[in-house]
């Protein structure tokens, strides 16, 4: 018989909700303080979910253990391998000198700090995002603007909040396609559904993004040109996901966001070039009257870009369904953790069924991906831009030991926040959290649906494991209140990538990335308002179309 999860052990859901809740305070709570580092925090949230699990909500220590050990696993292969590599990648850009000539080259499009922060935080992120998913936007996205000059906790913060609209595509659409097998219902018609109110977040973000670093004179000063990238990327998006397929929106869309911002930079500019007050000394500090300045050729220029183009090519490969289901086939193997897999049962309020069903048994199975984790992608992408840039196999080696060690405290973080998130969905004291957002009314729901979504994410670090979280039980909800099922399903994801910038996960990836490890409880701080204020306008975007524009909510094909 397997374990069943419990979702008011104290018969009373307030009680039950709040004690739930406790790791994650203690968690965000210890980061935004700041009298615990990171990695402390982690853990003293992870023996907090610990505690509350086998306590109160009466899971068997084994299950605890054996939970936490799976997400350690899943930690290594799929984020700290991911973010090593990423890293690992600039590192070999900066110190070969070609950061250098890509900055200049950014600068003869545009040396306007906000032109460039819209390209490569929103439009590249997107790319990258729609490639790899996963931790890869923010940590080469936030790396490449700290190269250009931006300050390391502002190019973090930027790349927080800009990932997000794209996030619902991420690493060719596995949050959706994840989302359509947990609720059995129409993967296109969910795709069309969100394509329909994150566009407009779309066209949004880039006004939010460079009002969170200028003033609103400054950021209407260049409208035309985040009128253009982020309408093109909206226009992309709304196309591509309703009249063609759902695995390559985030990719098309960057694409077309990119072209129409560098054409638009060949005859418009800003009347007034946009840039920070650090920019000065910093040009005061490089002047070399013996150097002579950098002179760009387009041999020089693309191959300082070959390390990026490599990226792109590299992680795009590896994210092709046919070729990742081959490589898995080959070069990985699926460990069922012992004592987990099949071993727990979601409670009715989740499923349903009072009896629980197989199908209502979790899957436990780590996966062992040498090969097939996008971080060996980036990796592959380092070691042979190194080769071609000159860089022997000897000091590769050792620049890649100075930035494992430089990155050793985000690896602890991330082992323990990845363990903490695992041990909290295997007890169910996740579910206890999104349950207490369903008892609402049918009129407030919508919003509240986009915002369990949205606390999905903050809570698990992934839009895909907060579509398997709650999916379903959006589905459920929504029947029981009379709401369309497609738009709450819909509603979960694109609520949930706003929740994005906030997880523990992209937080931590963030400050390692821009090297402003111990700054994790400030950036936590700075993006939460931007969070829940993107996350309630979604909010308001589901609830126009549950109550007021219900056709615009798509029709499954079958």
């Amino acid at each position: 018989m397997p374990w069943i999860q419990n979702y008011d052990p104290f018969g009373s859901w307030p009680v039950s909700t709040f004690v739930a809740a406790l790791p994650v305070l203690v968690l965000l709570g210890s980061l935004a303080s700041g009298k615990l580092d990171a990695w402390r925090a982690a853990l003293a949230g992870l023996i907090t979910a610990a505690i509350a699990a086998i306590g109160p909500f009466h899971m068997p220590w084994d299950m605890a253990v054996a939970a936490a050990t799976h997400g350690i696993v899943f930690a290594l292969f799929r984020i700290v391998w991911l973010i090593v590599a990423a890293v690992f990648l600039y590192d070999i850009a900066v110190e070969t000198g070609q950061f250098e000539i890509m900055k200049a080259s950014i600068a003869q499009l545009s040396g306007d700090r906000r032109i460039q922060a819209v390209l490569v935080a929103f439009s590249f992120g997107a790319f990258i995002e729609g490639a790899a998913g996963f931790g890869a936007p923010v940590a080469i996205s936030a790396a490449f603007l700290v190269g250009l000059g931006f300050q390391p906790f502002q190019a973090a913060l930027l790349c927080l909040i800009a990932n997000t609209a794209p996030v619902a595509w991420g690493a060719i659409g596995t949050p959706i396609r994840t989302l359509a097998e947990i609720t059995s219902l129409d993967v296109e018609a969910i795709s069309a559904t969100s394509g329909r109110i994150l566009p407009i977040m779309s066209l949004i973000l880039p006004f939010w993004l460079i009002k969170s670093m200028a003033s609103w004179r400054d950021t209407f000063a260049v409208w035309p040109a985040l009128l253009v990238v982020g309408g093109s990327f909206a226009g992309a998006q709304f196309f591509w996901s309703n009249y063609m397929s759902f695995e390559l929106v985030d990719i098309i869309s960057a694409v077309v966001s990119l072209l129409a911002g560098v054409a638009l930079m060949k005859f418009w500019k800003p009347k007034t070039e946009w840039r920070f007050d650090h920019d000065a000394v910093l040009a005061d500090q490089v002047i070399d009257p013996v150097k002579p300045p950098i002179t760009l050729t387009g041999k020089s220029v693309a191959r300082a870009w070959m390390p990026f183009v490599l990226l792109s090519i590299s992680v795009l490969i590896w994210g092709i369904p046919a070729i990742k289901k081959q490589l898995d086939a080959h070069t990985s193997w699926k460990w069922e953790v012992n004592g987990l897999h099949l071993q727990i049962a979601r409670g009715q309020a989740l499923t349903g069924h009072e009896t629980p069903l197989d199908s209502d048994r979790e899957k436990a199975v780590a996966d062992i991906v040498p090969i097939t984790s996008t971080g060996t992608a980036v990796f592959i992408a380092a070691v042979v831009s190194a080769c071609l840039l000159g860089v022997g196999p000897i000091r590769q080696a050792q620049m890649l030991a100075r930035t494992t060690i430089r990155l050793i405290p985000a690896i602890g973080t991330i082992i323990c926040m990845l363990a903490l998130g695992f041990v909290t969905k295997a007890s169910g004291m996740d579910v206890v959290l999104g349950l207490a957002f369903t008892r609402a009314n049918a009129m407030v729901y919508p919003i509240l649906g986009a915002m369990l979504g949205w606390l999905g994410v903050a809570l698990t670090g992934s839009d895909t494991s907060s579509n398997v979280l709650f999916g379903n039980l959006q589905k459920i909800t929504a029947t029981k209140l009379g709401l369309n099922p497609i738009l709450m399903t819909s509603a979960n994801t694109t609520g949930g990538v706003m929740g994005k910038m906030i997880d523990a996960q992209s937080i931590v990836v963030a400050a390692a990335a821009t090297g402003e490890g111990g700054k994790e409880g400030e950036l936590l701080k700075a993006a939460l308002l931007h969070s829940i204020a993107l996350a309630l306008l979604v909010g308001l975007i589901v609830w126009t179309y549950a109550h007021v524009l219900p056709q615009m909510v798509a029709t499954p094909a079958h």
